[in-house]
Parts: C-alpha cells; structure tokens; sequence
C-alpha cells in the first residue's frame, strides 16, 4: 500500500494522460529540449533542470514578479520562486535598478566598494551577529563555516541531522540508518569515507543529539531551524533551544542555515526564536536572485578565527592560503544587489504580505484534504506551506522520507503545470512572494482541488 492512499495504478492512469497534454501544448519546450540534447548533458544547463514532473523540460521566456512565460506562450503562477532564489519574486524592480546601475560602473574587481560596508552593517542590524563575509553560493558558506569550526575547535567531526539540507558540501552528504551514520544513497564520484568526520541523528531527538556531542568530537552542529528539504519538518517546542544548550555544554559550535527559513520572518528562525548562533549562514535570494551566498559570526568566534589563522601562518612558515574564498564572491554586481535588496525589497511589508497569504493557502490545502476525506497533513513555516502524503506531520527526516509517493506528487505537479501553476518540484511545499495575491492562492487551491477530484474519480484510485 502507498503512504498516500492512492493506488499505483490510478496514479500512472492519471500521469499518462497529463504528459500527453503536455506535450501536445509545448511544442516549442519538446523541440527546443530535443535541440539541447545534441549540446546539453541530460538536456539542460544544470542537471537539477531535468528533474521535474514534465517529460521534457519546460523553456522559460521570461519572468516578473509571481509569474513567469514559457516558450510556447503560456503563463504560470509561480509558488516555486526559483526554489527560494527568487523568494521576494522574479526581478523585483529595486534589483533591476541595481544590476543596470551597476553595469557600466564594473563587475568585478576583488576589492570592496561602499555597498560591502553598507550590506555589513544591514547584516549585523538584521541578524544579530557583528561579523559577515560574502561567498558566492550558500554552499560555499557552509564550506567554510564547517572549517572554520573545525579549525577553531581542532576537532573534525561534522554533527548533522538525518534528511538535512545545506546544499552540495561533501561532509553533509551523510544519512541516519538504524542508528548508524551511512552515505547519502545517489552519491555519485565519491572518494572518501564521508563517515569518518560526518555524523548524523534524527531531527527531534534530543537523546541522540546529547550522545553524539557527549563523545567529545563533534567541531560543529550544522543545522536548519525547521527541515526544509527532506519534506518539511518543524522543531518540537523548545529542541532548538536544546541544540543550543548541548552544544555549549559539549564545546561544539552552532551552524544555523537559514537558507531557506528565511522565509519566516525579516530576521530568520534566528531572530524569531532567539537561538542564538556561533555561525549564520544564508544563500539563495539574499541578493534578489543574482548568485550571492553570506555568513556571520560573533565577537568570539571572529576572534578565534584571526587566531587560527595566525597559528596555520607560523606552521606554514609563511603567509600560506586559508583554502577560502572564489575570485567571484563578493563581486561588485552582487553586493550592488544585496545593498538593494536589504534595504527595498527583503523589507518588513514584504513578509507582512507574504505570511497571510501562506497561511490562506494551508488553511485551503486543509480543507481540501478534509473535503476528500484524505489521511494528509499539511506543515506550514512563515511564507511556505507543504501537504504531505502522512495524517501527522511529520517530526523527523525518516517519517518524512516514508510519507514519500513520488509518483503521485509528480502527476499532481504535472496537473498543475499543464493548468499554469508550478510549486516546489522535489516534494509538495509553496512559497508565496510579495507580488502573490489571494486570488493566485485561490487558483491554486481550486486547480489541486480539481486534479485530486480527477485522481479519485478513477476505478480503484482508494486504496
């Protein structure tokens, strides 16, 4: 039986008939996605672009706001936001401004003009911690945080949490099973043994947190506020205060990456429920969607960074490479943007538009998942909400990853692309922007309502 309820069978009844319909309406997407194949590894520029719900990919003309145009002419509802890149929506005007104003005036130089003190000091107003640094991608900040951790505290191992999320850093790649700490599954071209300096607990479980700092390794535990990417998964009350407590008792940092909880509120997880971390680290749309990644620390680990890297100077016998760093980060476009963005779009109207409107749409998918007598659940977290196929929402990575039916999410995704909609595309969660309305949340309610209606109507659907 599947977590959701629906049969297999129905399911791909459904899908069948909805990849037909796509690819009779995007003729231009099917020819343009056959011309990449002959250039394209996998048929796109980044192979992340081929894993969507459609059976070829779909081409973007352009984007504005809570919309976007593919190729072929069709408009789209866009609760997907780039998955979180473009969270305050496609080109704000204010970004739009800055990259024209910025692009006759240098792109890069590897020195820092006025915007780097300005975006410094929005930071540090914003977050909370006095000492920022500007990478190019979330990514590349957790890197670095995770070895200034373990240059700092002379420990290597890494702590993380079961389904975590912190983009493509080797050490994260590192899943909870049976109680032991394994590979990620899908890892490709992996060299070493990730386990020696990884180690991985389930979200939520404070026993397991506590004994995997008690042995007195861990440098560091890397950790999102809420999970966002294994399926969303919210604290229990009061467990990221216990993070925050075990890791000081056990001498290990705090990493929180708000990369994508961002979205709760103008100030993070961070600020909302004051947890109070040794490393920030946020990516994706801190620049209004041009490349831009960032951290911060306090006084104290700003200090012990300096110390750091005075000692690796005197072993090196000389000025020797903290190992750090890409020509392109902090790059005058990007700073330009972020300088913008801090200050006129990632504004405090812009979440009091944003949080209503999610909460509207949970509210709706709650009802729809009541009115069709559905044992679903819906999580919600500031600006994004998800359904998942589970009548609890779920309270580790693991229960999460078994509410999955991928089949059945992605033939309801493919519904709603082929009726102008697009959400997440790795599992059932939405964004709202600050140019979505009410009425593309209504939309969006009623389209599902339709699909699920369509789904259920198929001899032996319920399971």
């Amino acid at each position: 039986m599947t977590a959701s309820g629906i049969s297999q069978a129905a399911v791909e009844t459904f899908a069948a008939r909805e990849r037909t319909r796509f690819l009779e309406r995007n003729p231009k997407s099917v020819a343009l996605a056959e011309r990449a194949h002959k250039s394209l590894y996998a048929g796109v520029p980044m192979h992340w672009m081929a894993d969507w719900s459609t059976p070829c990919p779909l081409f973007v003309e352009r984007a504005k706001g809570a919309r976007f145009y593919d190729v072929d002419g069709h408009e789209y509802i866009d609760f997907c936001l780039g998955d979180t890149g473009t969270m305050f929506g496609h080109s704000p005007d204010p970004i739009a401004r800055a990259i024209a104003e910025q692009a006759n005036n240098g792109l890069t130089t590897m020195l820092p003009g006025e915007d780097a003190v300005v975006c410094g000091e929005l930071l540090a107003q914003r977050f909370g911690l006095p000492y920022w640094q500007v990478t190019a991608t979330a990514t590349d900040s957790n890197r670095y945080v995770l070895r200034w951790a373990r240059a700092i505290t002379g420990r290597k191992t890494l702590l993380v949490f079961d389904g975590c999320y912190h983009g493509t850093v080797d050490d994260v790649m590192v899943r909870c099973r049976d109680g032991e700490t394994v590979h990620r599954s899908g890892l490709v071209g992996q060299a070493y043994d990730l386990t020696q300096h990884s180690r991985a607990v389930p979200f939520n479980d404070v026993e397991a947190l506590e004994a995997a700092l008690a042995q007195g390794d861990v440098c560091a535990l890397l950790c999102e506020p809420a999970m966002t990417n294994i399926g969303m998964v919210l604290p229990d009350p009061g467990f990221m205060q216990k993070c925050r407590e075990l890791t000081r008792k056990y001498g290990s940092l705090l990493i929180i990456d708000e990369t994508h909880t961002i979205s709760t509120n103008i100030g993070g997880c961070t600020q909302l429920w004051n947890l109070d971390p040794d490393f920030f680290v946020v990516g994706k749309p801190i620049a209004g969607g041009v490349p831009c990644g960032i951290f911060g620390c306090s006084a104290e680990m700003a200090d012990r960074m300096l110390a750091s890297r005075k000692q690796a100077q005197q072993d090196s016998h000389g000025h020797g490479h903290s190992g750090m760093g890409t020509t392109l980060s902090a790059n005058a476009l990007a700073m330009h943007c972020m300088r913008a963005n801090l200050e006129q779009v990632m504004t405090q109207a812009a979440y009091d538009h944003m949080l209503p409107l999610a909460k509207r749409l949970a509210d709706g998918f709650r009802s729809l998942i009541a009115k069709h007598a559905l044992k679903w659940s819906v999580t919600e977290l500031g600006a994004r909400s998800e359904f998942q196929f589970c009548p609890v929402s779920p309270r580790t990575g693991a229960e999460a990853e078994a509410a999955f039916h991928d089949e059945l999410q992605m033939a309801l995704h493919l519904y709603l692309i082929n009726r102008g909609i697009l959400i997440t595309p790795f599992h059932n969660m939405t964004l709202c922007c600050p140019a979505t309305t009410a009425a593309d949340v209504d939309t969006l309610i009623a389209t599902l309502d339709e699909a699920i209606t369509e789904l259920l109507a198929i001899p032996g659907a319920r399971e």
